[in-house]
């Protein structure tokens, strides 16, 4: 056990219930099998100490802050229990929890792509965050015996770069940092747009920074206690030949979502505008849309049109 840190035992190593009770040295007065295991499954604040988290500045002379919650956000975010603040800080990452629907409104990662390193996946062992209450983070009861993936919205690999590489390969496995992207769509359309991005950043050794999360909407699909979201979106912002850029995209599961217990259905991906993703995610990304292409009027139209089309497209049943 590393020294000012909570008890870490990795769930893949224990058997039972019971085994990870009594290597908690005993369960508490009055506490369960299933309340030991949540307190083994916890980081506490000490974890987290010396962060280098998400920096607007990363990409030095365009600098990209985190988006402001707006709108039906602004009252959604999860305070921390120190009431410093909404941001959850890991290294080379920051997540903003929604209280609402238990998973992140979004993630803002840096991505090194000359520092870039391979650290080789061991087995998932996924954390709670006790800096934000417990309340406020959906658990493995969403994702057991189901076709619901425990969607990384920091890809593992991004912020594994530099002297905390190993710190971040642990900091990705928090529940604060998954939400529930269906198998179909995780595996294979959220893959593809995750290689692609990192991939270019490793080629052409480009730093770029990545914000990434769900569109909520209010009539999302509840599954056991929680709003499935149907879209997730990525807004990749980075420098070239010192011009700033930035694009966007979003993948829908709308169809894979429809029967989690067993679907075969379609997937697709959206190049749309930031201004796109401001409106459906509910946050400002200040001057980002000006250098994106898509964000102009006749394109954002375009872009709306492509809305229109997965909505009318989701309604299509195989």
């Amino acid at each position: 056990m590393n020294e000012g840190h909570s008890p870490v035992v990795r769930l893949a190593d224990m058997r039972s219930l019971g085994e990870l009770a009594r290597a908690a040295s005993g369960v508490r007065s009055g506490e369960g099998a299933l309340e030991a295991l949540e307190r083994l499954q916890l980081h506490d604040e000490a974890f987290f100490r010396d962060r280098q988290a998400f920096d607007e500045n990363f990409l030095d002379a365009f600098p990209v802050p985190m988006p402001r919650c707006v709108g039906r956000t602004a009252d959604d975010v999860a305070p921390l229990k120190s009431g410093g603040g909404h941001v959850l800080r890991y290294s080379h990452f920051s997540v903003v929890m929604s209280m609402s629907r238990r998973i992140a409104l979004y993630t803002a990662c840096n991505i090194d792509g000359q520092a870039s390193k391979r650290i080789k996946r061991d087995a998932d062992a996924w954390y709670y965050d006790d800096r934000i209450d417990r309340a406020h983070q959906a658990g493995d009861e969403l994702y057991r015996g189901n076709e619901l993936d425990r969607g990384h919205l920091v890809r593992r690999e991004d912020p594994v770069w530099g002297p905390q590489a190993a710190l971040a390969n642990e900091d990705t496995f928090h529940f604060t940092n998954c939400s529930p992207q269906h198998s179909g769509m995780n595996q294979k359309t959220w893959l593809g747009l995750e290689d692609y991005l990192l991939q270019n950043a490793r080629v052409h050794s480009l730093r770029i920074s990545v914000f990434t999360g769900p569109v909520l909407r209010d009539d999302d699909m509840v599954y056991r206690g929680v709003k499935i979201p149907k879209e997730y979106w990525k807004v990749v912002a980075f420098r070239t030949d010192d011009r700033p850029s930035a694009t966007a995209y979003m993948v829908s599961q709308g169809k894979l979502i429809e029967d989690l217990e067993f679907v075969f259905g379609r997937y697709k991906t959206y190049q749309v505008a930031v201004a796109e993703v401001q409106e459906l995610a509910g946050l400002d990304f200040g001057d980002l849309s000006r250098f994106d292409g898509f964000s102009n009027e006749s394109a954002l139209e375009g872009s709306r049109w492509r809305r229109e089309e997965l909505r009318s497209w989701e309604a299509i049943r195989i």
